[in-house]
């Protein structure tokens, strides 16, 4: 049925589950009409991983209409969720999609941006398949905004004009994300992780500065491959040079492999109707079973802050809830269990304030996302740690030893209560 977007949602009864479309393909129509009948609904319970731009169902005031439940908080409502109106469900990003397939979680009302229907009626879930396509199998009523500037994508996020419940008709940009600028600290943690990386490797990284001071230093590498749960405008130039041909690769060859994407319009302009982009489910992508069976991949993922036994946190400061588990685990266990893989742990060596990131103990109430039995590489912008295989001991002298040089002294002072 083609319908106006305060039509369609008027489906949305109070105690629904609904499901919102990820990142870049957030359907903000549906969102904004969603959000105007607040005095209507009362505990919508509201399911998602990280979206671009505003929430406004995620403003304190209608707590009592939307109740926030996300495997990933973003920046639109970290602090509604770190104030305790909503709450984060620690998950695997691997595992969501089972969630919704097997009725653990089960959604009433799926809230999804599509690329308009190709002539055999087929749209397509465009820049995010990641846990969209099972959410949108799993739903009772589909929702769907029907963009024609979202781009039309191979894999398997393709649903029928026929299983979509409304269709509500309207075009607009979608957001996008600029690469940020580059520090001279941020540079040499990518020259680091550079050297690092080998010719016919299969990488894995997300968006921000260090991702793309990495990328900037692959220029004479060769037969690189892409097999990341996300990726951005960075790859661009080693595609077009040739650098990125996935050709080493054992699964997928040739292919780009990820499940969601956000980045320019020259990016989303790129994947429109490219074969050799493939977005596929996060039960796929961040399957450890299928990472590993890729050579020489390299995984590259960031840190709130590591101990000095190895210790990751990734997904909170303290006990506040700053983003997710996300996921760094899947493809830190699928890159150590592949053949010549390496796992790395990426982050400037400070926080901005000049605190160590490198600490004699976590926080309290930190979360642990990735063990110390799992962690190998740590890069800061002062080198990189290799902690395999490595004693308590052995890996207090290489951690120190990447930390700022302000911090050295009493990291060192401070490690003799790891033994008291």
């Amino acid at each position: 049925m083609i319908t106006s977007a305060s039509e369609a949602v008027k489906i949305i009864k109070s105690g629904d589950h609904v499901f919102i479309h990820s990142a870049a393909a957030v359907p903000r129509q549906l969102i904004h009409a969603m959000t105007e009948r607040h005095e209507e609904l009362r505990n919508v319970s509201i399911y998602q991983i990280h979206t671009e731009g505003e929430a406004p169902y995620a403003n304190p005031d209608l707590h009592a209409s939307f109740i926030l439940k996300p495997f990933f908080v973003g920046s639109n409502m970290r602090s509604t969720i770190q104030h305790g109106r909503g709450s984060y469900i620690p998950i695997f990003l691997s595992e969501v999609p089972a969630l919704f397939r097997n009725g653990i979680i089960p959604i009433d009302v799926a809230l999804i941006t599509v690329s308009a229907p190709d002539k055999h009626g087929y749209c397509s879930l465009g820049t995010s398949v990641d846990i969209s396509l099972a959410a949108t199998q799993s739903a009772k009523i589909v929702i769907a905004q029907i963009n024609d500037q979202m781009p039309r994508t191979h894999g398997d996020g393709l649903i029928h004009i026929s299983k979509i419940n409304y269709q509500v008709e309207f075009s607009e940009a979608l957001p996008e994300v600029e690469c940020p600028e580059l520090s001279e600290e941020t540079k040499a943690i990518g020259k680091h992780i550079s050297e690092l990386i080998e010719d016919g490797s299969t990488l894995q990284m997300g968006i921000g500065a260090i991702p793309n001071a990495v990328l900037s230093f692959l220029g004479n590498h060769k037969n690189l491959g892409i097999h990341s749960e996300m990726f951005s405008d960075g790859v661009l130039p080693l595609i077009e040079s040739g650098v990125i041909n996935g050709s080493k690769k054992k699964k997928n060859p040739g292919m780009i492999v990820s499940s969601f994407v956000v980045g320019s319009k020259k990016l989303y302009d790129f994947m429109d109707d490219n074969p050799i982009i493939q977005m596929r489910d996060f039960q796929y992508v961040n399957s450890v079973s299928i990472i590993q069976q890729n050579p020489k991949v390299v995984a590259i993922n960031s840190a709130i802050e590591i101990d000095l036994t190895g210790q990751v946190c990734a997904d909170s400061i303290g006990s506040k809830i700053f983003s997710g588990v996300g996921g760094q685990m899947d493809f830190i266990r699928g890159a150590k269990l592949s053949e010549g893989g390496k796992p790395i742990i990426a982050l400037p060596s400070t926080t901005n304030k000049g605190v160590s990131k490198i600490v004699p103990f976590l926080k309290e109430g930190a979360g642990v996302v990735t063990t110390r039995a799992h962690v190998n590489y740590v890069a800061t912008e002062y080198g990189v740690a290799n902690l395999h295989g490595k004693t308590i001991e052995e890996r207090i002298k290489l951690l120190i030893d990447i930390a700022h040089p302000e911090h050295r002294a009493a990291l060192y002072e401070s490690s003799k209560l790891i033994f008291a």
